[in-house]
């Protein structure tokens, strides 16, 4: 509680009201889920592209199924959370039903796209690459007898049929599972329903000799339903049919009547499984009283049923991409070191003293990263490492080097965020882990996310004793840091050292601190200074010396950023803004965002970096961090953005990095006012560009 009061008395009130509702047009900003789609739609056309490799085109098509499965447990149940006629009113619960009717649409558009291109593009590309996926029922009589086989051998022994009748109540169906629901006919011709599970440690696609394919597979559901006589023996099999759930899997934390954040969020975690439904996948032949009997037993309405035609849950197909298959794959990537100059006896105390460093990742190692903490914790000199921790993945080396700090006498603080969604459960072991060694661990600030990067090294030198900081744009995460672009910062800064040590003490503290030297906070300073920075763009802007911002985010949804914005526009400030995913403005309206363009960049690696630059008169500035522009970013989370000042730096993230992504012409998609994208017509461009190959050829 006192954390909570330290952040609120940080907030002003105008940085509260400005993002409560407005009474602006709604016509000024795009709908977020239909945009959020619109990206999936995006990840779609990679994996329809030819251009790229075949089980990179897999890949694509097994995230889209991920990321619907996301956009359902966490946005779709959001929105039906608001159904509740205790919490709207009958207007405002018609509008969210007619947003529901939308997302319906455009999420069975999507859908009936994706498997299109399975069963017509991947199906026939796969088995020309000697891959086959084989239906069950078409199996030759050898291959049949091997499947089965490994089906009573392996599978069998792990089913466990559920009878629904009188005194065998429905089963509870967990999250993102698969099952089949099955109509047995007994001995007096009645028919009965159960449901059979299959389980999530076989997989899902069963490998099987052939003579004729490098490689065979068949989905493991098949073999289930092929076999389910031994399950229910001297009975019928009527029908079955398999079945996926999504439920609702936004956490429900109550903070504030809890003393132990800890325990509350390992409640929250057990009880997400336990929520409602609000996604219903079942082929499109399932008939319609087997359907009636799911609807009705999982308590949802005809609405929340997604018919397919194929198989179910295409982030399966990722098994696929996991082959041993390199002439199907993009080229291997290795990341480049430090720099050429690097040796591995080199300390890397040595190097960040001697220099601020900036590092683009993958394009360059993350390893420095991790070598910044080892050093850290076998340096003698060293004496305490404060750290943010948000999404740090299995067998982290980052933790690995927390923990041989703490065992070699160093103080050790960890800021480790148990509400990173869909990472709790990871992040309550790691916390746990590094409490039992003696690590000062913090669990999260009630009514805030600490998303923030950021790493303080604190070591004695002549002099007295210097902070060594990194900053980042992405997670402590060395396996995503092979697959999203992103920045890391180096500094011995004195004065960004100082904000770092306030910012430490803001987190574990009870400090109430309001104002830092460079760094950009959220909830506190963020918003203000980037408001006052596109006021000075349009402030300082003429025709002899015209302003110009770029932005690359993640995601743009604020209310407040965005009018700013179409006041730049309004101005004659040049505007371009590299967003990935959500964008709620709408670029190219005349007179009100005729110089806002909007792309937005999917390719091999993961857009993440977050890039501010403002030319400011000729003075340019440019700002890097962890913040998207998003009320919960600058008002629900702890962000830092942190200036870069060395003028040869400024240059590489101006005129390399957002140059070229402006400059992409094979990977960009543009939007237009309606919030409608579409590629750079080979005709408009002199060359293709894709921007991130031109990196990996310039490490």
């Amino acid at each position: 509680m006192a954390d909570q009061r330290a952040f609120e008395s940080a907030v002003s009130p105008s940085m509260v009201a400005a993002v409560e509702p407005d009474s602006k047009p709604e016509h000024l900003y795009l709908d977020r889920e239909l945009s959020l789609l619109a990206f999936q739609s995006r990840v779609l056309e990679e994996a329809q592209d030819p251009n790229n490799p075949l089980l990179e085109r897999l890949k694509f098509l097994s995230i889209l199924s991920s990321n619907l499965d996301e956009f359902f447990m966490v946005r779709v149940a959001i929105l039906k959370g608001k159904l509740d006629p205790k919490l709207a009113g009958p207007k405002e619960i018609e509008l969210l039903e007619a947003q529901i009717r939308r997302i319906r649409a455009e999420v069975s558009r999507i859908s009936a796209a994706a498997y299109d291109c399975f069963r017509n593009d991947f199906v026939p590309e796969l088995q020309r690459a000697g891959l086959i996926i084989s239906d069950y029922s078409s199996l030759p009589h050898a291959e049949r007898r091997e499947v089965d086989r490994y089906f009573h051998s392996d599978i069998f022994p792990l089913l466990t049929p559920l009878a629904v009748d009188q005194g065998r109540p429905f089963p509870h169906i967990s999250n993102l599972s698969l099952n089949i629901v099955v109509v047995v006919r007994d001995a007096k011709g009645k028919n009965r329903f159960a449901r059979v599970k299959v389980p999530d440690t076989v997989p899902r696609l069963i490998s099987i000799h052939s003579e004729t394919a490098r490689s065979c597979f068949v989905w493991t559901e098949q073999v289930v339903a092929a076999n389910l006589e031994l399950l229910f023996p001297r009975l019928d099999i009527v029908e079955c049919h398999a079945f996926h759930v999504t439920r609702d899997a936004e956490l429900v934390i109550q903070e504030l009547e809890s003393d132990d954040l800890l325990e509350s969020i390992e409640d929250a975690v057990w009880q997400r499984r336990f929520r409602a439904v609000v996604r219903l996948q079942v082929n499109s032949n399932v008939p319609a009283y087997v359907l009636d009997f799911l609807v009705e037993n999982l308590e949802i309405r005809h609405e929340d049923v997604y018919p397919v035609d194929g198989p179910l849950d295409l982030k399966r197909l990722f098994q696929l991409y996991e082959l041993d298959r390199p002439d199907l794959k993009d080229p291997v990537h290795i990341p480049a070191p430090w720099s050429a100059q690097e040796k591995p006896s080199d300390s890397i105390f040595d190097l960040i003293r001697s220099q601020d460093v900036l590092l683009h990742h993958p394009y360059q190692s993350f390893e420095p990263v991790v070598e910044f903490l080892r050093q850290a914790a076998a340096d003698p000199q060293v004496l305490a490492i404060k750290m943010t921790l948000y999404r740090v993945g299995r067998n982290s080396p980052i933790v690995a080097a927390l923990l041989e700090a703490i065992r070699s006498g160093k103080e050790v603080a960890v800021l480790l965020e148990l509400k990173a969604r869909f990472d709790e459960e990871s992040n309550i072991e790691w916390a746990q882990a590094l409490e039992s060694e003696g690590v000062h661990v913090v669990y999260g600030l009630p009514g805030l996310k600490v998303h923030c990067k950021i790493a303080l090294v604190l070591r004695r030198e002549t002099g007295g004793i210097r902070r060594y900081v990194h900053m980042g744009t992405g997670n402590y995460n060395a396996t995503t840091a092979r697959l999203y672009t992103d920045l890391s910062f180096f500094t011995t800064d004195e004065q960004i050292g100082q904000d770092a040590t306030d910012l430490f003490n803001y987190l574990t503290g009870y400090s109430a601190k309001q104002s830092f030297q460079k760094l950009l906070v959220a909830p506190i300073s963020m918003r203000s200074r980037l408001e006052e920075m596109i006021q000075r763009e349009i402030s300082v802007h003429s025709a002899a010396n015209p302003g110009h911002m770029i932005f690359k985010m993640n995601s743009l949804e604020d209310h407040g950023i965005i009018d700013l914005l179409y006041k730049a526009s309004q101005a004659g400030v040049q505007v371009d803004l590299i967003v990935r995913g959500i964008c709620c403005l709408r670029p190219g309206v005349p007179g009100l965002s005729d110089n806002i363009h909007v792309r937005s960049l999917v390719g091999r690696f993961l857009e993440h970096s977050r890039i501010f630059y403002f030319r400011n008169g000729g003075h340019e500035e440019i700002y890097c961090g962890s913040a998207d522009m998003m009320p919960r970013n600058l008002n629900r989370r702890v962000e830092t953005m942190f200036p870069i000042r060395n003028s040869a730096q400024i240059r590489r993230l101006k005129y390399e990095i957002l140059d070229a992504c402006l400059a992409d012409t094979v990977r960009a998609r543009v939007m237009d006012s309606q919030g409608k994208y579409s590629r750079i017509p080979r005709a408009q461009s002199k060359e293709a560009v894709d921007s991130q190959a031109w990196f990996i050829r310039r490490q």
